[in-house]
């Protein structure tokens, strides 16, 4: 099977691969940059971007987080982002990533359409607004995150009610996709809701509306599991987890490290403050939660609305704001090392050309 093309909106993207957007900071300009030059679609993640535009300023102490929301999502931060990213790539096209959990959700989006991004992919939520804060973008393409049918149905109803539109794609994330699930902690574990048995319920309730491409997601791996899924019926996948193991991973080697250490007993679903599981590798942070022994919570950005300013954070035993960047910069003590499932297949860190290459022509080229 030869992989074709798939467009996106007014978009084609070369090769059916969406690199999933991983943040904080995992994948920025130069991971996102170098998957759209090499023929897949680059995704940058717009969290934490205050710490990319600081980020020659940061040293240990408390007073360099970026402070509330408006910093955390920095306007500036994102522009500079999708800035240095078009100097990798050019005029192909990128996308952003932006969770509906954020604070600021919709001042994100009019950010990235005003920086020139191409498509916005949205989940972590149901963005059922999401048309209204691009409005006056009509090229920006629109690509939500389901894990259901019925959630895909009750965005195509609002969307096509208020808007007059539909999702340009959809992207169907199963359970076994890195950091946060649309899932309980029973159906991640029940084969009934693994992804290959939610492939074809989305692909009918598409038809009911139109005509968009499937992008699945969540423990795909190589170019079997490529073949497999678009011989379902998806257009193409997104992946993530795959992604850290190249050299223009936006992350720290400190945390390429720590996914290249892991074995699979030491993945598993944690607690979050945003109130959903979400899979990652149990580290030193986790023992130091499990024993009510975390890093000191104080709500500094106020990143995500369910944590109701640190509230849940305290239930759980960690900031999850501060704790990603603590990966993110490597520290493996205090760091919350989001992964997929088959995270610990991780064996050696190449580019992403060459890696574009293994998943799409097969492992051995």
């Amino acid at each position: 099977m030869e992989l074709k093309s798939v467009k996106i909106g007014k978009y084609e993207i070369k090769h059916p691969i969406i690199q999933g957007g991983m943040g904080l900071g995992i994948s920025w300009d130069r991971l996102a940059g170098n998957v759209s030059l090499n023929g897949g679609l680059g995704v940058i993640s717009s969290v934490g971007t205050g710490y990319y535009e600081n980020r020659a300023h940061i040293s240990k102490e408390l007073s360099s987080k970026p402070l509330g929301s408006d910093n955390f999502y920095s306007t500036k931060g994102l522009k500079a982002v999708i800035d240095n990213a078009r100097k990798i790539c050019g005029d192909l096209p990128l996308g952003v990533n932006i969770m509906c959990a954020a604070n600021d959700y919709a001042r994100v989006a009019k950010d990235a359409c005003e920086a020139g991004i191409n498509i916005i992919i949205s989940g972590a939520g149901l963005p059922t607004n999401l048309p209204e804060f691009t409005q006056n973008f009509k090229d920006v393409a629109l690509v939500p995150i389901v894990s259901s049918a019925k959630a895909l149905k009750i965005i195509c109803k609002r969307w096509t009610q208020r808007y007059n539109r539909l999702p340009d794609a959809v992207v169907l994330e199963g359970p076994l996709s890195g950091g946060h699930q649309g899932f309980t902690y029973e159906q991640c574990l029940d084969p009934n809701y693994q992804l290959e048995n939610l492939v074809k319920p989305v692909l009918e309730e598409i038809k009911q509306w139109g005509n968009f491409p499937l992008f699945t997601a969540g423990g795909v791996w190589d170019n079997a599991d490529i073949k497999k899924f678009i011989s379902l019926g998806a257009s193409g996948v997104q992946m993530g987890t795959r992604f850290i193991g190249t050299h223009e991973c936006d992350a720290s080697d400190g945390f390429k490290e720590v996914l290249l250490a892991s074995e699979k007993k030491d993945i598993e679903l944690l607690k979050s403050p945003v109130g959903y599981p979400a899979r990652g590798i149990r580290t030193n942070l986790i023992e130091l939660v499990s024993k009510n022994a975390g890093p000191k919570i104080q709500c500094i950005s106020n990143c995500v609305s369910p944590c109701e300013r640190g509230k849940e954070a305290k239930k759980v035993g960690y900031c999850i704001a501060d704790r990603l960047f603590d990966a993110y910069s490597g520290k493996k003590e205090s760091g919350l090392f989001f992964t997929g499932a088959n995270g610990y297949r991780l064996k050696e860190i190449i580019s992403v050309k060459e890696l574009i290459k293994k998943l799409t022509e097969g492992e051995d080229g």
